[in-house]
């Protein structure tokens, strides 16, 4: 992982609602104007006029336009929670709808405008603020996942943090991927697909297993 970028810091932290509002509508902005200009000729400037503010007062916030597509990304995976885990069916013979709500939870919060969401991708520079979201949600996400999987009685993995892991990243990365790319696949063959795999995976119904 390279390291942080300490000129994408936010120059402002907002700590009254006021000024977390208007950091708000310069994200807001950025992503309308990144979506339908594309990076390059997606401006300061125009991001300013877009959120109706001064290019002075969005220099309060946010250096340049690298820090602003940096927190755009952060802003996005912070979005990336899964709070119905709590109710998932954890009953024997349930382990596939388990696995379905996961995958189907990943596409869901990766449904963003395909070319910004391959643009945060593909142009955000590393900042301190996004190694940090990066490390916290996949720890969240894999403990999440694997006090799932830990009290699910079809479960038949050997290491269970492993496993934990290895299903976080490759649904996480392959629902990125199919979101933000052309949908020569559809969406609901990429999910039926991803369930199977990981499924079978899960229950033990592995060749050479």
């Amino acid at each position: 992982m390279p390291s942080p970028d300490r000129r994408l810091d936010p120059r402002r932290k907002p700590r009254q609602v006021r000024a977390a509002l208007t950091r708000e509508r310069i994200l807001t902005a950025a992503a309308h104007i990144f979506a339908e200009h594309g990076y390059a000729a997606g401006t300061t400037n125009r991001i300013a006029e877009h959120a109706r503010i001064s290019i002075g007062s969005l220099y309060q916030y946010f250096p340049n336009k690298d820090a602003i597509l940096a927190a755009l990304l952060v802003r996005h995976i912070d979005r990336g929670t899964w709070p119905q885990a709590d109710r998932v069916d954890l009953s024997p013979g349930s382990l596939r709808d388990m696995v379905r709500a996961l995958v189907r939870n990943a596409i869901d919060n990766h449904d963003d405008d395909p070319q910004l969401l391959r643009m945060m991708i593909e142009e955000a520079p590393f900042s301190r603020e996004l190694a940090d979201t990066i490390d916290r949600h996949e720890r969240t996400r894999v403990a999440q996942l694997r006090g799932l999987l830990a009290r699910h009685p079809d479960v038949k993995v050997r290491d269970l943090d492993t496993a934990a892991g290895l299903i976080t990243f490759t649904v996480e990365v392959n629902a990125h991927k199919l979101m933000a790319a052309p949908r020569a696949t559809p969406v609901e063959t990429f999910e039926n697909e991803l369930v199977d795999m990981v499924t079978r995976y899960l229950s033990g119904d592995r060749a050479g297993g």
